[in-house]
């Protein structure tokens, strides 16, 4: 097969089958149209048939970008089988066939239908049919071939990054490398210069340079100073070609800082500060800020402030502010004006990151004078002392002079000064102070066992300023007396055995004593004088401030004497020497065979005499048997025969009566008749009420009449005497409510509840004269008697 185009192909074979071995002249003739050829095997004389294809096919190629007006042509395609009579039709398939390229089916031309863009796709594998029309068999088996795309330059350079950031250190010398950049091309590298980039710069000389291959940037000036100019921008240019003329390009922007270094030493802006201080500021107080000046920034930029030299330099001290990199001038020990007004201090500024590169530029520090003037003020008045100890002897006597504080002014005048004690740290009024001399004195008794120490608060103060005064501690340590004697520690239950031995052990005792002697207690145990020898027991001194009880005979006995007492005189060796007696309770009590108490108890006595628990147990059950019947007989005989005063379900022992019923006003005439009660001369016969019958029915009991002008108190006491005797009255506690109103008022009653029980009409004519706030009253009850009827 033949293949025709109009570029100059590299021609090559290719072989559908291939034979293991071959005569040397069917390579030669490879190129020939197909034979057949017959051969034998070694095996046994059989004839093999293969068949040479003549497919002889070339590479195409084909430009990328087209823009002619007309298809472009690629290739044809052809075989030696076709003999012009259109008997074949070609067929193509693969990457693009029918889309990007198209085939005349007659005479086998490619065509591509479209643009291309090698950067999209570089490389289309196609494959080709020859099939004969009338009977639709290939006449050559399918082939595959290549369309490979020529690369133009259609594509710039680009950079990595539309913009870089670098930084470089300042003073750097020359040739230091800062960044890299890097763009690519898009093109063909292997085709041509398309791919070729060269680096250059734009934009940034003369402080930097770019490598042209590889695109590194550098700096180009020496020692550039961060302080003049920190920033630089910096366009690379990246162009295709190798840079030749016709080249594409691209470009990028780099931003470079350059970072500082500790190559500028510290400044102070002037020579010399000046201050003023009173001079009664506290210790510490911030009396100026001195600052200097640094170019160089971050570490570089700090320092250290120090004093030098100067008369100042024991009175006053710098700090450094790590914020601001300023030194504060402070105030290092109290200041007198009327010692030394003026102070001169030399402060040095130093920077603490020095650079050895750069030391050859100058020393890293600088040093300014400061002056301090002191001004005088009125000080308040100045003990003697920062605080004062004062011991007393706890026996001293009430306006003892114990001790004394002095104060004096220290300003030139002066002032006279009076002292007092501060109430608030002596509210007892143990203590005062003379108020000239500062001498200070009791006005109580001071006791060591209950208060220690005193601290108190003194005041010295100006007569001729009040407002300057000053306050100083006073510790009052109050000094033991013996004056407390010892007694026992604690309260001892002691208790012998009956049968104990002589000489055994049955008790230590021990003693406190409140005074505090400085070389420690010490106490000693005696009898009382009164019974030198106690034919008992015997008082052992231990030497170590106890002492220990020992039976002095062979056995004791709980019958004879169940409890002994044992005084012990204890003293001390202080001076005064203070004793007192205590006395120690013994107790017999029974015991084992190992000296454990069993028993000390009464009971257990009566239990040794043969009484046993449970009899004593049934006699007192007995003896309180007794007792209840004594009590239920006395109630039983007090029991009155006859109905109780409240016939009720529900005993709420009082006797109320309740009538459910509500009186009728002045015309109820059937209620209740109490005339007796209000008119002393009334009878005083027991009445029952008309009109309702009572819930509770009561023996009606006849009284005494009542005499005629009888007193209210003998009124009361001859109803109490009738109520206690009264053999039909509650056995408990009663209420009874005597209602009496005595004879000798002046105006007689104005209850119209008495108008049924008076013999005639009464006259109110009376009321008009008693005044306007009777009127009303008068008007009702002064009528004619037709009204009053």
């Amino acid at each position: 097969m033949r293949t025709y185009h109009y570029l100059p192909l590299f021609i090559w074979t290719y072989m559908f089958h291939t034979v293991d071995t071959l005569p040397l002249q069917e390579t030669v003739n490879s190129h020939l149209p197909s034979k057949k050829i017959g051969g034998l095997t070694k095996d046994g004389g059989k004839i093999l048939r293969r068949t040479k294809r003549g497919w002889m096919w070339n590479q195409f190629f084909l430009l990328e970008e087209y823009t002619g007006t007309d298809t472009q042509y690629v290739g044809k395609l052809h075989t030696d089988q076709d003999k012009g009579d259109g008997n074949l039709k070609y067929i193509l398939t693969g990457d693009g066939a029918g889309s990007l390229f198209v085939i005349d089916e007659n005479t086998g031309d490619i065509h591509a239908a479209k643009k291309l863009d090698r950067e999209e796709k570089s490389l289309y594998i196609l494959r080709a049919k020859a099939i004969d029309r009338k009977t639709g068999r290939q006449v050559e088996p399918e082939s595959e071939f290549i369309i490979k795309i020529h690369d133009i330059n259609d594509n710039e350079p680009k950079f990595t990054k539309d913009l870089y950031t670098a930084s470089v250190p300042e003073m750097s010398g020359v040739g230091t490398s800062v960044i890299q950049v890097t763009a690519t091309d898009a093109d063909d590298a292997n085709y041509g210069n398309s791919a070729k980039v060269v680096y250059s710069i734009l934009q940034g000389q003369p402080y930097f340079s770019v490598d042209p291959e590889s695109g590194i940037i550098k700096t180009a000036l020496p020692d550039m100073s961060r302080e003049n100019r920190e920033q630089y921008q910096v366009v690379i240019q990246a162009k295709d070609m190798g840079g030749q003329m016709g080249g594409l390009s691209g470009t990028t922007t780099v931003n470079i800082t350059l970072t500082d270094v500790n190559n500028n030493p510290p400044r102070f802006p002037q020579s010399t500060y000046q201050f003023n201080s009173p001079e009664s500021v506290p210790l510490g107080t911030h009396l100026g800020r001195i600052k200097a000046n640094d170019p160089d920034v971050g570490k570089n930029a700090e320092m250290e402030y120090s004093i030098t030299e100067g008369d100042g330099a024991d009175m006053f001290d710098v700090i450094t502010d790590k914020d601001t990199q300023e030194g504060i001038i402070t105030v290092k020990q109290n200041l007198d004006f009327e010692n030394k007004m003026l102070y001169t201090l030399r402060v040095a500024a130093s920077n603490t990151h020095p650079d050895p590169r750069f030391l050859h530029l100058g020393p890293f520090k600088d040093t300014a004078v400061v002056k301090i003037s002191v001004e005088d003020i009125d000080e308040p008045p100045v003990f003697s002392k920062i605080s004062y100890l004062i011991e007393v002897d706890e026996n001293v006597k009430e306006g003892s002079i114990i001790g004394q504080v002095t104060a004096y002014d220290p300003d030139a005048k002066n002032n006279l000064i009076k002292y007092s004690v501060d109430r608030h740290t002596d509210m007892d009024r143990i203590f005062s102070i003379n108020s000239e001399n500062g001498s200070i004195f009791t006005l109580k008794p001071l006791d060591r066992e209950s208060s220690p120490w005193h601290n108190i608060t003194v005041t010295a103060t100006e007569i001729n300023n009040p407002k300057q005064s000053s306050h100083i501690s006073v510790f009052i340590r109050i000094l033991d007396i013996n004056d407390h004697a010892p007694e026992f520690a604690m309260y001892y239950e002691t208790f012998v055995c009956e049968n104990a031995k002589p000489g055994q052990l049955i008790q230590t005792v021990s003693v406190m004593d409140k005074d505090d002697p400085p070389r420690g207690h010490k106490f000693f145990f005696e009898p009382v004088p009164e019974f030198p020898l106690n034919p008992n027991f015997t008082i052992v001194d231990n030497k170590d401030n106890t002492a220990g009880i020992m039976t002095r005979k062979d056995g004791y006995s709980r019958n004879k004497m169940s409890t002994y007492l044992l005084p012990i005189l204890i003293f001390d060796n202080d001076y005064p020497i203070q004793s007192s007696t205590g006395t120690l309770t013994i107790r017999v009590c029974a015991c084992d065979n190992q000296g454990n108490m069993q028993s000390c108890t009464a009971e257990a006595l009566i239990l040794s005499a043969g009484l046993s628990t449970g009899a004593l147990i049934a006699i007192l059950l007995c003896v309180l048997i007794l007792l209840i019947l004594v009590v239920l007989f006395a109630a039983l005989k007090r029991q009155r025969k006859k109905e109780p005063l409240i016939i009720s379900k529900d005993d709420v022992r009082d006797n109320i009566v309740t009538y459910n019923d509500e009186g009728g006003g002045e015309e109820d005439t059937q209620a209740f008749d109490i005339g007796t009660l209000r008119n002393p001369e009334a009878r005083e016969d027991s009445k029952l009420r008309r009109d309702v019958m009572p819930e509770t029915i009561f023996q009606i009991r006849r009284t005494v009449p009542l005499w005629e002008n009888i007193d209210v108190q003998d009124f009361i006491h001859r109803r109490l005497k009738e109520n206690d005797a009264d053999p039909s009255a509650p056995p408990y506690d009663s209420l009874a409510t005597y209602a009496y109103e005595g004879n000798d008022s002046i105006a007689d009653s104005l209850s119209s509840l008495e108008s049924l029980t008076a013999d005639c009409n009464q006259d109110y004519d009376y009321l008009s004269d008693w005044g306007p706030r009777f009127k009303k009253l008068a008007d009702m009850y002064g009528g004619d008697d037709s009204d009053r009827d």
